[in-house]
């Protein structure tokens, strides 16, 4: 496996980020710790998270994924082995809401005080907010870079038109940049990072770390008819998804497994791996077993006969 260098930054990572979401929800400590030991013994150097997880759960109020994410990296040792990955911008509180200046030096501190460590590697705008200018936000996440508390700034669930003027107000006001984009994107969902938005990242050399590689697990093939659905409480979604091109990606997906012998989820990752301007998506697992699937598609290379039926499946 080669890592693969983030954008033009020297952030170098291998070619999957673990999805720090289910860490504190759906993962207990023990599931969380086992999951991280796996992902890093198989050679994977980013994990990623946000202030935000799990706040959406009846009695969180954000941060118990930084929590137990620091809580891994004391009884690990491992600070120095991965990248860490955080956001702010969705959890409003000291210093006000989504990326005012004074919130973002607030939810900075917080989160390094959660992960019990003295630097982000990666630090995210969750999302944008036009309540504010452009450079007042750089401004913010600059100072955390002068104080050698962030090392690199992305932006996450940016339109391209944003992120074309942050880009651009970065260059005009000798402001630190975003390096990286976090954008929905998978099999099924193409059309908010397709067309201007990636051709933008790959103009500028951002990149890109794309969520929802698995389409919220509908891309590992469980879900194929109605009665598939009461799975998951995104029985729901995945309805949409099935009724949309879903069936026709898993019928294609269904020909590259035979071929090749790996997973849907394998596959899944890979195509995405291989799209331009695409460094590595991210997937997040809750148990040894998942990590274990997830792996390999690091390293799975798809013909381009393979990636080019993919891509006809999903239009």
């Amino acid at each position: 496996m080669t890592l693969r260098r983030l954008g033009s930054t020297d952030l170098k990572i291998a070619p999957l980020v673990l999805g720090g979401n289910v860490f504190g929800w759906t993962a207990d400590r023990a599931a969380s710790f086992a999951v991280l030991d796996a992902f890093v013994a198989g050679g994977g150097t980013m994990i990623d998270t946000a202030d935000i997880y799990s706040a959406w759960v009846d009695g969180h109020t954000g941060g118990e994924s930084e929590s137990m994410i620091g809580e891994w990296l004391k009884a690990s040792g491992k600070r120095d082995d991965v990248l860490i990955a955080t956001k702010v911008g969705m959890l409003p509180g000291e210093g006000g809401e989504k990326l005012a200046p004074a919130r973002i030096a607030a939810a900075a501190e917080a989160s390094l005080k959660r992960l019990g460590t003295d630097r982000i590697d990666l630090y995210y705008a969750h999302q944008d907010d036009d309540s504010q200018t452009q450079e007042a936000v750089l401004e913010a996440f600059g100072k955390l870079v002068d104080a050698g508390k962030v090392r690199v700034i992305g932006a996450s669930n940016f339109h391209a038109a944003r992120l074309k003027s942050a880009v651009e107000a970065a260059k005009t006001s000798d402001l630190p940049r975003y390096h990286v984009l976090q954008p929905e994107y998978n099999l099924v969902s193409r059309t908010k990072f397709e067309g201007e938005l990636q051709d933008y990242c790959v103009t500028e050399n951002i990149g890109v770390l794309p969520y929802y590689g698995l389409a919220s697990g509908f891309l590992t093939g469980k879900y194929r008819t109605k009665d598939d659905l009461s799975q998951s409480v995104r029985g729901g979604r995945m309805g949409e998804l099935l009724e949309g091109t879903g069936k026709a990606v898993l019928d294609a997906m269904d020909s590259v497994v035979e071929a090749t012998g790996a997973t849907h989820a394998q596959v899944a990752l890979a195509w995405l791996i291989a799209q331009p301007g695409v460094t590595a998506p991210i997937a997040s697992a809750t148990s040894v077993k998942q990590i274990e699937d997830l792996l390999p598609a690091m390293t799975l290379e798809l013909s381009k006969d393979q990636l080019d039926a993919l891509m006809v499946a999903g239009a």
